[in-house]
């Protein structure tokens, strides 16, 4: 079960909801009015992105992207843009939906590509922060958490495509990635 697998529970399920809740209503507050494109990063923001959405009255239209810089449990450094969004976004206001902001790469690849699109707006919320391991600099303009430099799973994020559905977000087990 992969229950065995987690060390600890960092936030619960009801934590991480009541936290997209909290985040969805300053997003319509700073948007009151406005309509938003929420762009998905698949597949770890999924869970995430479907909780935020619930609590954001603005209409929005949803948008996915999969990108991947991540290799098992290291980064390569090198982002690839596996799907775009299907959409112009030239004068649209933006929300990139991120799952956790680790070393930076991918979040910066990011906004460069849609940035160049023009926008009217770009921000970024994501579920959890570890700025620990930041190798580029890089910002949030929305966080659920700040997590420690651990390696954490659950509530969409995974290791090597396992634990995604685990409702919480979680300490994996040493043994279990570093094997």
């Amino acid at each position: 079960m992969m229950y065995d697998d987690i060390e600890k529970i960092l936030y619960t399920e009801e934590q991480i909801k009541q936290r997209a809740k909290e985040l969805g209503q300053q997003i319509a507050k700073d948007y009151a009015g406005e309509t938003i494109v929420m762009v998905c990063i698949l597949r770890g923001s999924c869970i995430f992105f479907a909780e935020l959405v619930k609590h954001i009255p603005n209409y929005v239209e949803l948008e996915f992207i999969t990108v991947s810089s991540y290799c098992s449990t290291n980064t390569s450094g090198e982002v690839r843009l596996i799907s775009d969004i299907s959409k112009p976004i030239q004068g649209e206001n933006v929300l990139i939906v991120e799952d956790i902001i680790d070393t930076g790469y991918t979040l910066n690849y990011l906004k460069k590509l849609l940035l160049a699109r023009n926008p009217k707006s770009l921000k970024v919320v994501t579920l959890l922060d570890k700025p620990s391991r930041r190798l580029v600099e890089c910002e949030s303009d929305y966080v659920g958490f700040e997590v420690p430099n651990e390696f954490v799973v659950g509530f969409g994020l995974d290791y090597d495509q396992k634990y995604r559905n685990y409702p919480h977000i979680g300490v994996l087990k040493k043994e279990i990635y570093s094997s």
